[in-house]
């Protein structure tokens, strides 16, 4: 069986119409609303010398002598440094929110005790984009965006940006383009609450979420948003932005090859340009597919990916909400009439935020519907983020007010201080 399924990821596909049936048939997965997974990245630094970005081998060093993560988590390092927790799919969201709590205690620890701290911002605010990550992949899709017409974007995107990536079920298959809908809909409606990124490269740039303002930079054909124009058959949405966006690496267990022309993957797989000399497989299909960045992702069920890396005062009244909005009927329902006003102001989500009156508005529904239906233990939590949105701030606004009352290198220097806590 396992050897079955090795020939056939082997086995150069037929044409683009395979491929498409094939992206189309493992897009979502049918069953309950049940699982959530939750992603965190933290910009590493040296609170010691703020503007300095610790070396690989410095990061590598703290992860080789971490022990297994009490709730789970497997941790990576992005291409510029950033750590990230990637916690496992868990029954519901109090469970998810509780488990990276304690495996992000005990990361922290682990890179207070190396004298570095982990600063949790949508953007880097200090230091310009660079690479540190060897790996062939990172290597290879920086070759790539030098490459391309968004070089400068694609630079600070891999090595300049943090998120916390929400991952929740696809749910029954006769909702799963209204879910896919409203995960898209509420998109601004959340970025404008969870803004955290005033600062990139050194600078204000004068937009809230300086991370989506990155994103909005990149090549729509790869990171856009993946809806049709009726959004209502995912599957076939997500086949065709697949098959339209640009092969940015080929591939194999040894090393990765960027492809710097533009190659839609259709032509590929359609033998109109030979990649390696020859048609792509399955299993550059899927690699193909983890190349692709869209702001709501089908994996199977679906990874939330337009969020801010958040502060601990805010991450779990943020994830707590989106969840909610989307697993609860009831509270869907009425996310869904409170954002259809702003369900594509990306932009203006990201560039002012809740100042955006439409915004403001559609933010104070959502944070009230989730408050209605938080767990006594998010209280806190759910409070602040209330106070927050109904002032018309959002948490970047703190830093920021840090900033222009301290200093750039003094702000982050406090902030990095700050994650190592007691140790």
């Amino acid at each position: 069986m396992a050897f079955a399924a090795m020939t056939a990821a082997r086995a150069e596909m037929a044409d683009s119409a395979a491929a498409a049936q094939y992206i189309a048939d493992g897009c979502l997965v049918d069953g309950p609303l049940r699982c959530v997974g939750l992603e965190l990245e933290g910009h590493c630094h040296d609170p010691a010398d703020p503007h300095r970005r610790p070396s690989w081998g410095e990061i590598a060093d703290v992860l080789e002598r971490l022990t297994a993560l009490p709730g789970g988590s497997a941790v990576t390092v992005e291409p510029g440094g950033a750590v990230e927790l990637s916690g496992p799919p868990l029954d519901g969201v109090p469970a998810a929110i509780d488990a990276m709590r304690r495996d992000q205690a005990v990361l922290r620890s682990a890179f207070a005790d190396a004298g570095l701290g982990l600063v949790f911002l949508g953007a880097d605010p200090l230091r310009p984009p660079r690479r540190i990550n060897p790996g062939a992949r990172y290597r290879a899709m920086e070759e790539f965006f030098s490459a391309s017409r968004s070089g400068e974007a694609g630079a600070a995107m891999m090595t300049s940006t943090a998120s916390i990536q929400v991952n929740v079920d696809a749910g029954p298959q006769d909702g799963w383009a209204a879910r896919v809908r409203l995960a898209h809909a509420l998109g601004p409606t959340m970025i404008a609450i969870a803004a955290n990124s005033p600062m990139l490269g050194g600078e204000f740039t004068g937009w809230v979420s300086s991370r989506q303002r990155v994103w909005g930079r990149m090549d729509s054909a790869r990171c856009g948003p993946i809806l049709g124009a009726s959004g209502d058959d995912p599957g076939t949405d997500w086949a065709r932005y697949a098959l339209k966006a640009p092969v940015m690496m080929v591939h194999n267990p040894d090393d990765a090859v960027a492809v710097t022309r533009w190659v839609p993957f259709a032509d590929w797989v359609d033998g109109r340009v030979l990649l390696g000399d020859r048609r792509p497989t399955t299993a550059d299909l899927e690699y193909h597919l983890t190349t692709l960045f869209p702001p709501v992702r089908p994996r199977g069920w679906l990874e939330i990916r337009y969020l801010d890396a958040l502060p601990d005062a805010f991450w779990p009244a943020v994830v707590f909400t989106l969840v909610t909005l989307l697993d609860d009927p009831a509270a869907a329902d009425i996310a869904a009439r409170a954002v259809e006003p702003v369900a594509t102001a990306w932009d203006v989500a990201a560039r002012v935020g809740l100042r955006d009156r439409r915004l403001y508005e559609a933010a104070n529904v959502c944070v009230a519907v989730a408050a209605d239906r938080a767990p006594a233990e998010l209280t806190d939590s759910m409070r602040r983020l209330i106070h927050t949105v109904e002032r018309g701030r959002c948490p970047g606004d703190d830093f920021a007010d840090q900033v222009i009352e301290h200093g750039i290198a003094a702000t982050v220097a406090k902030a990095a201080r700050d994650s190592q806590g007691g140790s």
